[in-house]
């Protein structure tokens, strides 16, 4: 899938959520793409775009499916439909890092602060800097694909 591709088919859903919950599209689209690989990872095809794990309460968005990729590995949620799994991301980072979610309409700001976070997991191998370095250049090049507002 293309970038454009990638823009193209989750934007809608990105800026449901983001209107939802005050949370602009652009850096819910960059998150996505690092977390699902443009839409193209295993745990994307259960339409689970950010590697939610399945912890937690069942709620509107999540109705309890989870999926484990490997042996004793990990369990994600399952979300019932794509739309779902950005509102459930969107009710998370409002809820669990509101600092990240007021801060997402400076791109650059939200990549540290979120990159800083709880969100990111070390022990997973993640590397903080270079998550935030990632996330500052996603966001300003999906900036450039999505729909001008009218």
């Amino acid at each position: 899938m293309t970038k454009q591709d990638f823009v193209n088919k989750f934007y809608p859903a990105a800026k449901a959520a983001g209107a939802e919950f005050n949370i602009n599209p652009v850096v819910i689209l960059a998150q996505a793409a690092i977390e699902s690989g443009w839409g193209e990872s295993k745990l994307s095809s259960y339409n689970n775009f950010f590697g939610i794990t399945a912890y937690g309460r069942i709620n509107s968005y999540w109705h309890g499916g989870k999926i484990q990729l490997a042996e004793n590995g990990l369990t994600f949620r399952r979300y019932d439909t794509m739309e779902n799994s950005f509102m459930d991301y969107c009710r998370l980072i409002r809820g669990s890092y509101r600092t990240s979610a007021d801060l997402s309409f400076h791109p650059a700001a939200f990549a540290k602060s979120i990159a800083y976070s709880k969100y990111i997991s070390e022990v997973n191998g993640d590397n903080r800097a270079s998550y935030q370095i990632l996330m500052e250049k996603l966001s300003a090049s999906i900036a450039t694909l999505v729909p001008k507002q009218h």
